[in-house]
């Protein structure tokens, strides 16, 4: 069972950065891809950016692309996205998730464990 703990979130201006981090625990990180999705009020929880096992290959939101970044620490059993340049869109609830499948797979429901999540607000 692997258990993921967020953290970095809260209430930023529009313009500014935040860094999420992800902590993994119970399991062989460096053996799942891992991902940040994320879910604003009334909304369905969307894709944000996805990282391969071995930090190499990563993907994101067209959304999101060339504001965020997301990075991993397999030593650390960690996962940062950092997000620059954040707008008021970005208000959402973020949560990491871990897959065990190959590839780079873009759907909630491939992934197996999920963290509680973690505030993210920008005013405006």
């Amino acid at each position: 069972q692997v258990h993921l703990v967020e953290s970095g979130g809260g209430l930023v201006q529009a313009g500014d950065s935040l860094r999420l981090s992800c902590a993994a625990s119970g399991g062989t990180f460096s053996s799942f891809a891992m991902a940040w999705f994320r879910q604003a009020p009334g909304k369905e929880r969307e894709f944000v950016a996805i990282i391969k096992r071995n930090g190499g290959t990563t993907y994101y939101a067209d959304s999101v692309k060339g504001r965020f970044t997301i990075s991993r620490d397999n030593a650390k059993n960690t996962v940062y996205l950092q997000m620059n340049t954040l707008q008021f869109d970005d208000t959402a609830v973020y949560y990491c998730a871990a897959t065990g499948i190959l590839g780079t797979p873009r759907l909630a429901d491939y992934y197996d464990y999920w963290g509680q999540g973690t505030q993210v607000t920008v005013s405006s």
